[in-house]
Protein backbone atom coordinates (compact mmCIF):
# COMPACT_ATOMS: atom_id res chain seq x y z
CA UNK A 1 0.00 0.00 0.00
CA UNK A 2 1.38 3.67 -0.92
CA UNK A 3 0.79 6.45 0.85
CA UNK A 4 -0.31 8.68 -1.73
CA UNK A 5 -1.54 8.70 -5.69
CA UNK A 6 1.42 11.06 -6.26
CA UNK A 7 3.66 7.96 -5.18
CA UNK A 8 1.63 5.74 -7.39
CA UNK A 9 1.76 7.77 -10.37
CA UNK A 10 5.67 8.28 -10.03
CA UNK A 11 5.81 4.42 -10.11
CA UNK A 12 3.14 3.91 -13.53
CA UNK A 13 5.30 6.76 -15.14
CA UNK A 14 8.19 4.60 -14.50
CA UNK A 15 6.50 0.93 -15.16
CA UNK A 16 7.96 -1.66 -17.37
CA UNK A 17 5.78 -4.41 -16.03
CA UNK A 18 4.47 -5.68 -19.65
CA UNK A 19 5.39 -4.29 -22.98
CA UNK A 20 2.76 -2.15 -23.20
CA UNK A 21 5.78 0.60 -22.34
CA UNK A 22 7.46 0.02 -24.92
CA UNK A 23 5.14 2.01 -27.30
CA UNK A 24 3.45 4.70 -24.73
CA UNK A 25 4.22 7.97 -25.82
CA UNK A 26 3.07 8.91 -22.19
CA UNK A 27 1.25 6.61 -19.47
CA UNK A 28 -2.06 7.78 -18.21
CA UNK A 29 -2.84 7.90 -14.91
CA UNK A 30 -5.84 9.62 -13.94
CA UNK A 31 -8.08 12.67 -13.88
CA UNK A 32 -10.21 14.00 -11.31
CA UNK A 33 -10.85 14.86 -7.97
CA UNK A 34 -8.66 12.87 -5.55
CA UNK A 35 -11.24 12.89 -2.78
CA UNK A 36 -14.18 12.16 -5.33
CA UNK A 37 -17.10 9.87 -3.89
CA UNK A 38 -17.66 8.72 -7.24
CA UNK A 39 -14.74 6.88 -9.25
CA UNK A 40 -14.93 5.87 -13.02
CA UNK A 41 -12.89 2.80 -14.09
CA UNK A 42 -12.29 2.11 -17.91
CA UNK A 43 -10.33 -0.10 -20.22
CA UNK A 44 -7.14 1.40 -21.66
CA UNK A 45 -5.73 4.85 -22.78
CA UNK A 46 -6.37 5.16 -27.22
CA UNK A 47 -4.58 7.77 -29.03
CA UNK A 48 -5.91 11.07 -27.58
CA UNK A 49 -4.85 9.84 -24.13
CA UNK A 50 -2.18 8.36 -25.34
CA UNK A 51 -0.87 11.67 -26.55
CA UNK A 52 -1.83 14.03 -23.80
CA UNK A 53 -1.58 11.86 -20.79
CA UNK A 54 -5.16 12.12 -19.58
CA UNK A 55 -7.94 9.60 -19.45
CA UNK A 56 -11.26 10.10 -21.75
CA UNK A 57 -10.02 13.10 -23.72
CA UNK A 58 -11.40 11.14 -27.19
CA UNK A 59 -14.16 10.48 -28.58
CA UNK A 60 -15.52 8.61 -25.82
CA UNK A 61 -14.48 10.95 -23.33
CA UNK A 62 -16.53 13.82 -25.04
CA UNK A 63 -19.67 11.81 -25.02
CA UNK A 64 -19.47 10.45 -21.51
CA UNK A 65 -18.45 14.31 -20.52
CA UNK A 66 -21.90 14.97 -22.01
CA UNK A 67 -23.52 12.45 -19.87
CA UNK A 68 -22.16 13.65 -17.05
CA UNK A 69 -23.56 16.61 -17.62
CA UNK A 70 -26.49 15.19 -18.25
CA UNK A 71 -26.87 14.29 -14.69
CA UNK A 72 -25.68 17.15 -13.66
CA UNK A 73 -21.87 16.11 -12.50
CA UNK A 74 -18.92 18.13 -13.75
CA UNK A 75 -15.73 15.93 -14.47
CA UNK A 76 -13.91 17.60 -11.61
CA UNK A 77 -16.52 16.04 -9.25
CA UNK A 78 -15.45 12.91 -9.97
CA UNK A 79 -12.04 10.49 -10.14
CA UNK A 80 -11.45 8.74 -13.51
CA UNK A 81 -8.84 5.76 -14.10
CA UNK A 82 -8.38 3.14 -16.20
CA UNK A 83 -7.76 -1.20 -16.26
CA UNK A 84 -4.00 -0.27 -18.07
CA UNK A 85 -2.04 2.85 -17.70
CA UNK A 86 -0.44 2.23 -20.83
CA UNK A 87 -2.58 2.24 -24.71
CA UNK A 88 -2.74 -1.35 -26.11
CA UNK A 89 -1.60 -1.57 -29.69
CA UNK A 90 -4.59 -0.14 -32.17
CA UNK A 91 -6.63 0.76 -29.22
CA UNK A 92 -7.19 -3.14 -28.71
CA UNK A 93 -8.58 -4.89 -25.30
CA UNK A 94 -5.99 -5.55 -23.07
CA UNK A 95 -4.70 -8.70 -22.60
CA UNK A 96 -4.70 -10.34 -19.54
CA UNK A 97 -1.33 -10.15 -18.16
CA UNK A 98 -1.28 -6.57 -19.03
CA UNK A 99 -4.15 -5.66 -17.07
CA UNK A 100 -2.79 -7.83 -14.31
CA UNK A 101 0.45 -5.57 -14.51
CA UNK A 102 -1.54 -2.32 -13.38
CA UNK A 103 -4.18 -3.87 -10.96
CA UNK A 104 -1.52 -3.35 -8.03
CA UNK A 105 -2.10 0.29 -9.20
CA UNK A 106 -5.76 0.86 -9.21
CA UNK A 107 -6.03 -1.08 -6.29
CA UNK A 108 -4.06 1.15 -4.79
CA UNK A 109 -6.06 4.15 -6.51
CA UNK A 110 -9.20 3.22 -4.98
CA UNK A 111 -7.82 2.78 -1.72
CA UNK A 112 -6.42 6.35 -1.77
CA UNK A 113 -9.07 7.96 -3.23
CA UNK A 114 -11.79 5.44 -1.35
CA UNK A 115 -15.19 6.23 -3.15
CA UNK A 116 -18.11 5.59 -2.12
CA UNK A 117 -19.63 4.59 -5.52
CA UNK A 118 -17.62 3.08 -8.34
CA UNK A 119 -18.89 2.64 -12.41
CA UNK A 120 -17.18 -0.08 -14.09
CA UNK A 121 -17.18 1.18 -17.62
CA UNK A 122 -17.48 -1.99 -20.01
CA UNK A 123 -16.60 -5.78 -19.63
CA UNK A 124 -13.14 -4.78 -19.28
CA UNK A 125 -13.10 -2.88 -16.46
CA UNK A 126 -16.17 -5.21 -14.69
CA UNK A 127 -14.18 -8.39 -15.26
CA UNK A 128 -10.61 -6.74 -13.76
CA UNK A 129 -12.22 -5.99 -11.08
CA UNK A 130 -15.51 -7.58 -9.68
CA UNK A 131 -14.14 -11.57 -11.84
CA UNK A 132 -14.70 -12.90 -15.16
CA UNK A 133 -17.68 -14.73 -13.77
CA UNK A 134 -19.21 -11.27 -14.55
CA UNK A 135 -20.39 -10.04 -18.01
CA UNK A 136 -21.66 -6.54 -18.82
CA UNK A 137 -24.73 -7.32 -20.44
CA UNK A 138 -25.61 -9.68 -17.70
CA UNK A 139 -24.43 -7.34 -14.60
CA UNK A 140 -24.86 -3.55 -16.13
CA UNK A 141 -27.88 -1.70 -14.55
CA UNK A 142 -27.31 -3.59 -10.70
CA UNK A 143 -25.87 -2.39 -8.13
CA UNK A 144 -22.66 -4.68 -6.66
CA UNK A 145 -21.74 -4.64 -3.15
CA UNK A 146 -18.37 -5.67 -2.24
CA UNK A 147 -15.99 -4.17 0.68
CA UNK A 148 -18.18 -1.31 1.93
CA UNK A 149 -18.04 -0.03 -2.43
CA UNK A 150 -20.93 0.15 -4.80
CA UNK A 151 -20.30 -0.72 -8.28
CA UNK A 152 -22.26 -0.10 -10.94
CA UNK A 153 -21.27 -2.02 -14.73
CA UNK A 154 -22.32 -0.12 -17.47
CA UNK A 155 -21.11 0.40 -21.61
CA UNK A 156 -18.23 1.64 -21.94
CA UNK A 157 -18.60 4.97 -23.63
CA UNK A 158 -17.07 3.51 -26.71
CA UNK A 159 -19.43 1.34 -27.60
CA UNK A 160 -22.00 3.60 -27.73
CA UNK A 161 -20.14 5.08 -30.51
CA UNK A 162 -20.05 2.00 -32.00
CA UNK A 163 -23.60 0.89 -31.27
CA UNK A 164 -26.12 3.81 -30.36
CA UNK A 165 -28.84 1.32 -29.13
CA UNK A 166 -26.61 1.27 -26.12
CA UNK A 167 -27.34 4.47 -25.19
CA UNK A 168 -30.51 4.70 -23.79
CA UNK A 169 -29.06 1.53 -21.20
CA UNK A 170 -26.13 3.71 -20.29
CA UNK A 171 -28.07 6.58 -19.60
CA UNK A 172 -30.55 4.77 -17.23
CA UNK A 173 -27.14 3.62 -15.66
CA UNK A 174 -25.94 6.91 -14.70
CA UNK A 175 -29.66 7.82 -13.61
CA UNK A 176 -28.94 5.10 -10.98
CA UNK A 177 -25.86 6.10 -10.14
CA UNK A 178 -26.88 9.87 -9.76
CA UNK A 179 -29.92 8.76 -7.26
CA UNK A 180 -27.68 6.56 -5.25
CA UNK A 181 -24.91 9.33 -5.31
CA UNK A 182 -27.96 11.99 -3.75
CA UNK A 183 -28.29 9.62 -0.61
CA UNK A 184 -24.61 9.60 0.05
CA UNK A 185 -23.06 12.10 3.05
Amino acid sequence: MYNSLEEVENLVKRCTKCALCKNRTNTVFADGNESAKIMFIGEGPGADEDREGVPFVGKAGKLMNEALKGIGLKREEIYISNIVKCRPPGNRTPFKEEAMACLDYLRNQVVLVNPKIVVLLGNTALKNVLGEEYSITASRGRWIEKKGIKYMPTFHPAALLRDETKKIDFWQDLEIVKEELENID
